[in-house]
């Protein structure tokens, strides 16, 4: 038996900086925006394919493959920036320009892709993910929305611009760092959490799986779909192994 949840289709996973630089976040405004810049026209895409893949599902009860990489990809993209930026502010590496997964670098997304989808859920999903949104207007201020924390996808957010809990503990973050030149790690974990439950929301109610999200906040940069399964301390431990006298002992290696 084991205590682990079940994994979600999507997963979100960060190492956490080791050190860095204690002013760089004052001018990333400035360094992402070829990032923006791009993202804004693949936010524009995104919103297209996720309608052509809502009529997709609604006659074969499939995403078609392509479009769902592609829009993974955005997400993924998306998330990058965000960690790099004032989603996170969770490495000073720059992030890379691609949809892939780049495997040396400190963030990654990856959802799992669904063989078949519910024709009926497309309709109802922003509603069934109403008590999410009202948890995400926390998070990230404002009125309802889901997305990425970067401002890069408005094309599918929408709100208000006051601020969120995200913003306000990375805004916390910044000037732990620009004195310490070390980032909370209780924060970075909270502030981590925080993100992953909004991405797993956004990946709902875009289509992209048909498995609600839960109403549960995972800390931390590894995503628990990930780590291996804990033993449940109420099942039964197994009993010990007896040897035979003059048996060599057990190895130990």
């Amino acid at each position: 038996m084991t205590e682990n949840p079940a994994p979600y289709p999507l997963l979100l996973d960060a190492a956490p900086r080791p050190s860095g630089s204690r002013g760089l976040w004052l001018v990333k405004w400035l360094l992402l925006v070829p990032h923006l810049v791009v993202l804004l026209f693949l936010a524009i895409a995104f919103l297209l394919v996720t309608v052509v893949a809502f009529f997709a599902i609604l006659f074969t009860a499939r995403y078609p493959r392509g479009m769902f990489d592609f829009n993974v990809g955005v997400l993924r993209w998306g998330w990058r920036v965000t960690y790099y930026g004032y989603g996170v502010l969770g490495t000073d590496r720059y992030p890379p320009f691609t949809l892939a997964d780049v495997p040396d670098y400190p963030a990654h997304l990856t959802v799992a892709y669904p063989e078949r989808l519910s024709r009926g859920l497309i309709f109802v999903k922003w509603l069934l993910a109403v008590p999410h949104l009202l948890v995400l207007s926390v998070f990230v201020g404002g009125a309802l929305w889901v997305g990425d924390t970067s401002g890069a996808q408005d094309a599918w957010e929408g709100g208000t611009n006051s601020v969120g809990l995200i913003a306000l503990l990375v805004l916390i973050s910044a000037v732990a760092l620009l004195f310490t030149g070390r980032y909370p790690r209780s924060v970075y974990d909270f502030v981590l959490g925080m993100n992953r439950w909004e991405q797993r929301v956004a990946a709902y109610t875009l289509l992209m799986t048909d498995t609600y999200p839960p109403l549960r906040l995972d800390q931390g940069g590894v995503d628990p779909g990930r780590q291996p399964a804990r033993p449940d301390p109420r099942a039964p431990s197994a009993a010990p192994v007896a040897f035979p006298p003059g048996a060599p002992p057990a190895p130990t290696g």
